[in-house]
């Protein structure tokens, strides 16, 4: 979803959730296959590469060549480093069961610190025309797109966004 296109709604907390939830289910479909007809380790890292590649090509005719957004303005998440904990302990444990648990449970804790080296420098807050945001949310002013909900970044806007975790009434 719109989650996991731009760097606006990247945020600290539906980001985080929902983005891991919904991207664990193929590669485990995938890495199932394989490990299981031909117990091949690399299924699930197999699948994003593909995946990631697809995207970056998604991102760049599509975001920034019709439209002109910035590439580090629609980037996707970095998956790799869960995909490989996810085949690691497929290939470790060899049970589709442990895999199941602690390895979807590495592919979630191991997302938001993996992507954090790129989201964390557009975190940074900077004070634009007397409003404090982030640099995000700054790019997400000036490059505005059809059919974002508007409502949101007026709940979000200027001093009414903490920096510790929530949005203050």
């Amino acid at each position: 979803g719109d989650w996991d296109f731009w760097t606006d709604w990247k945020d600290r907390r539906l980001w985080v959730t929902v983005a891991p939830i919904v991207a664990v289910t193929f590669p485990a479909a995938v890495q199932a296959c394989l490990w299981g007809r031909y117990r091949m380790p690399w299924g699930a890292t197999m699948c994003v590469l593909g995946l990631l590649l697809g995207e970056w090509i998604n991102r760049y005719f599509n975001f920034w060549g019709w439209t002109y957004f910035p590439v580090n303005f629609c980037f996707p998440s970095q998956l790799i480093p869960s995909a490989i904990i996810l085949d690691v302990v497929l290939l470790l444990s060899n049970s589709f069961t442990f895999t199941a648990v602690v390895g979807a449970m590495g592919w979630g804790l191991i997302f938001y610190p993996s992507n954090w080296p790129v989201i964390g420098p557009l975190h940074v807050p900077v004070e634009y025309n007397g409003m404090m945001m982030t640099l995000a949310d700054l790019q997400g002013y000036h490059y505005v797109r059809t059919g974002t909900p508007e409502y949101i970044r007026m709940v979000e806007k200027g001093t009414l966004r903490t920096f510790g975790k929530d949005v203050a009434p």
